[in-house]
């Protein structure tokens, strides 16, 4: 090497990225420099231009996979750089990128360099180099001022402020009037579910104040900055993803199925309400490796709210495996039943304990078809039109 870098001049370049399949996967690609190579692809291919290495920042290792990796750069990106070797220009090392306005369009038939000659896919248009979320080009009025209309909407933002959802419904619960009015029975209040809204897009970003990365897919990750329009955001390119509003309120979208695998525990307090709308089924599963006997589903409320459950066609279903367990209730004041049809009881036997008075109140009729043992302080059998007692022995007492 006749010159080296430091003690005969420094020679640098700006060129054309033309080729990023490095062989050795170390990043390095194929440049083709202003004032050091023809754009005639004809007398200096692609394949014969010099590999160059590009460099990272010092917060990236760069070593063992540690870091950032140097890739990012695509056919037809402009880069600033210098010849390790001087003059000989066969050790090029690439510095950094350079955003610009792209005159025309790749031609992969025209047989020049300095382009996207092979695929013909960079540049995608003749505009300003710097991302469209970015530069929230704006309409402007009359007067010259703007009119905050987009003129140029990135895709991806015209897609999420029609994906947004509203009228979402909740749970509701309807009014359950008294119907037992000589006990302490009150009417069950109704609990209107009114819909909600997603939040509308806050975007409204203001160069150069918005920070922001896309990667050749699509996926996109923001860093907002602008006063009063703070967001943080970031996208897969289906459309999965979270933003953060200004306000710090947090919307996430999951495009596909959404998995929680949490090894430990989990832990969430919620200080204001929780609303859940489920449009398919919901199945919880408890203590799903039986390892051990205390592993509860535990539900407590607090004071001065209720348990509501409704099912507005179907049935409400409480079991427990044959043998297995009990289905145990206790009320501090009263358990009230209505059907609108009947109430059934099967069981191999039926014990009852009263400590107070027994009331039975029929408007039609009450039959005991087999052995019927009763024994309280006080029982009382009411009959609007009469009460037939008939067995083989009948003992009063």
């Amino acid at each position: 090497m006749s010159e080296f870098m430091g003690k005969n001049g420094f020679q640098w370049f700006v060129g054309v990225v033309e080729d990023r399949s490095d062989p050795k996967t170390l990043g390095r690609l194929r440049v083709r420099c202003l004032g050091y190579h023809t754009e005639d692809l004809i007398k200096l291919k692609t394949s014969d231009l010099p590999w160059a290495h590009v460099m990272n920042p010092i917060t990236s290792a760069t070593v063992s996979g540690l870091g950032q990796t140097p890739l990012g750069a695509v056919e037809g990106t402009w880069v600033v750089g210098f010849f390790q070797d001087g003059s000989d220009a066969q050790q090029p090392i690439i510095i950094g990128t350079l955003p610009g306005v792209p005159s025309e369009l790749p031609n992969t038939k025209s047989n020049k360099g300095f382009q996207d000659a092979v695929n013909g896919v960079y540049p995608k248009y003749t505009e300003t180099d710097v991302n469209r979320l970015a530069v929230n080009a704006k309409s402007v009025d009359s007067s010259g001022r703007s009119a905050d209309v987009e003129t140029n909407p990135h895709s991806s933002l015209t897609i999420r402020k029609a994906d947004r959802e509203q009228s979402i419904g909740r749970a509701d619960f309807n009014e359950v009037p008294a119907f037992m009015s000589d006990l302490d029975n009150q009417t069950l209040a109704a609990d209107d579910g009114t819909n909600f809204n997603e939040p509308a897009v806050p975007y409204n970003a203001q160069y150069p104040y918005n920070h922001v990365y896309e990667s050749e897919a699509g996926h996109i990750r923001e860093i907002d900055d602008t006063e009063g329009a703070e967001r943080i955001h970031e996208r897969h390119a289906t459309g999965t993803g979270y933003e953060i509003h200004p306000n710090g309120s947090k919307v996430t979208r999951v495009k596909q199925d959404n998995y929680d695998l949490v090894t430990g525990d989990d832990f969430a307090h919620i200080k204001g309400n929780q609303s859940t709308t489920v449009d398919g089924g919901v199945r919880v599963f408890v203590n799903a490796d039986a390892s051990t006997d205390d592993q509860n589903y535990t539900i407590q409320v607090g004071k001065g709210a209720n348990v509501n459950i409704q099912v507005d066609e179907g049935d409400v279903n409480i079991v427990t495996a044959e043998g297995k367990g009990d289905i145990n209730m206790k009320s501090g004041r009263n358990i009230n039943l209505q059907a609108s049809q009947g109430i059934r009881l099967q069981s191999s036997t039926v014990d009852i304990s009263v400590s107070g008075q027994w009331t039975e109140t029929t408007k039609d009729k009450t039959e005991v078809t087999t052995l019927h043992y009763m024994e309280a302080k006080s029982q009382t059998i009411i009959g609007n039109s009469e009460v037939d007692i008939d067995g083989g022995r009948i003992d009063l007492n």
